[in-house]
C-alpha cells in the first residue's frame, strides 16, 4: 500500500477494515461540543476539482477542517487551467505552496493515477473520481453504512442498480465489496453494462425483480439525463418501469434491508419520492458518514504513519 488512495482495487481487507474502523472512531467526533481534533493541524490538504461537485468537496473539506487542517479550494471552472494550463502545471504550483495532500475530482479517467505517479508533488493524491473510471471513498463510505446497518459486510448480498457503464461509483464498489467478502450483483438494462463485465468480480443480471427477494442492500445509481439522448433506453417512463425502486419493489426486499443512493437523486426516474423518504432509506445518513471516512482517509494519510494506510499516526 502505498501513501495515496486512487482506486478502491487498491486496498487489501486489511487496509479496507482499517479505514471503517477508523471512521468509526472518528464518526464519534460528531456527538461532541467541539467537533475537531489536532492531528493535521499545519498540513494543507488542496481540493482540486475539475469538475463540478458539490457534495463531494464539501464532504472532503468537512473532513480536513475537523481534523485542523489548512485546506484550499481549487476550482479548475473559470481559472487558468480552463485557459490551457497543463495538469502538470497545476500541479506544480500546488506543490510550491506545499500541498501535504490533493485530493483530485477530473473528467479524465485516469488523471489522479497520472498526478500520483508523475513525481511533480510530493504529497498524497486522493482520488475523488475520475471520469467513468472509480471513485473510492464513496465506495468505502457505502460500506461503512452497510456496516453499521448489517453487521459484517462479508457474505452479505448487495443489488446495485442503474447506469453501471458510466458509474465509477459502481466499478468502485464492486471492487471494495468482493474484497470485504459481500456478494454484488449489478442489474441494468444490456445497453448500460459495460463490455468486459464477465471479468468483474460479481454477478449480473436484466431483470431487477428476479434479485430482489435475497438483498441485504440495495444500491440505485443516478440515471444521467444526458444518457436519455445517446438512446441508451427508450425513455425515461420505460426505464422507470423495469429499473426503478418503487413501492412495490420495496416490498419484495426482506425486512431488514436498506435501500441506498450516491446522490443526487433523480426522484421518480431511478427512485420514487417515498422509497427514498422511507424508513429503510439511509441516503442521507451516507453523506454523514461520508464526512467519517473521508476523515479516515486523511487521517491515516497524513496523520505521522510511515506506512499510510498501514497504520494510525501518533497524533490520535
Amino acid at each position: 500500500m502505498n501513501r495515496h488512495l486512487l482506486s478502491a482495487g487498491d486496498l487489501s481487507k486489511s487496509d479496507a477494515l482499517l479505514i471503517l474502523d477508523t471512521a468509526a472512531e472518528l464518526g464519534q467526533l460528531a456527538d461532541r461540543p467541539v467537533k475537531k481534533l489536532p492531528t493535521l493541524r499545519g498540513r494543507t490538504v488542496v481540493n482540486l476539482f475539475f469538475e463540478d461537485s458539490t457534495r463531494t468537496r464539501i464532504s472532503f473539506e468537512a473532513a480536513a477542517k475537523r481534523l485542523s487542517a489548512d485546506v484550499i479550494n481549487f476550482s479548475a471552472k473559470g481559472s487558468s487551467v480552463s485557459k490551457g494550463e497543463s495538469l502538470k502545471d497545476t500541479a506544480l504550483t500546488l506543490e510550491a505552496m506545499g500541498a501535504d495532500a490533493v485530493v483530485i475530482r477530473h473528467p479524465a479517467s485516469g488523471a489522479p493515477h497520472t498526478l500520483a505517479n508523475s513525481g511533480w508533488i510530493g504529497g498524497s493524491v486522493v482520488n475523488a473520481g475520475d471520469g467513468t473510471h472509480e471513485h473510492p471513498t464513496q465506495a468505502l463510505l457505502d460500506a461503512f453504512t452497510m456496516r453499521r446497518h448489517l453487521g459484517d459486510v462479508d457474505g452479505r448480498e448487495v443489488v446495485v442498480v442503474g447506469d453501471v457503464l458510466h458509474s465509477r461509483v459502481a466499478r468502485s464498489n464492486v471492487l471494495l465489496l468482493a474484497t470485504l467478502g459481500a456478494h454484488v450483483t449489478l442489474v441494468a438494462p444490456p445497453t448500460l453494462l459495460p463490455v468486459g463485465i464477465d471479468t468483474w468480480p460479481c454477478d449480473y443480471s436484466y431483470d431487477f425483480d428476479s434479485v430482489l427477494g435475497k438483498a441485504d442492500a440495495v444500491m440505485m445509481l443516478r440515471v444521467q439525463r444526458e444518457r436519455m439522448d445517446a438512446a441508451f433506453f427508450p425513455s425515461a417512463r420505460e426505464y422507470s418501469r423495469r429499473y426503478g425502486l418503487d413501492n412495490d419493489r420495496m416490498a419484495l426486499l426482506p425486512e431488514h434491508a436498506i435501500v441506498m443512493h450516491p446522490g443526487p437523486m433523480n426522484r421518480g426516474l431511478e427512485i420514487t419520492a417515498e422509497v427514498a423518504d422511507a424508513g429503510r432509506s439511509v441516503i442521507v445518513e451516507q453523506v454523514t458518514n461520508g464526512v467519517s471516512v473521508r476523515m479516515a482517509v486523511l487521517y491515516l494519510l497524513l496523520g505521522g504513519s510511515e506506512s499510510a494506510l498501514g497504520g494510525v499516526g501518533e497524533d490520535a
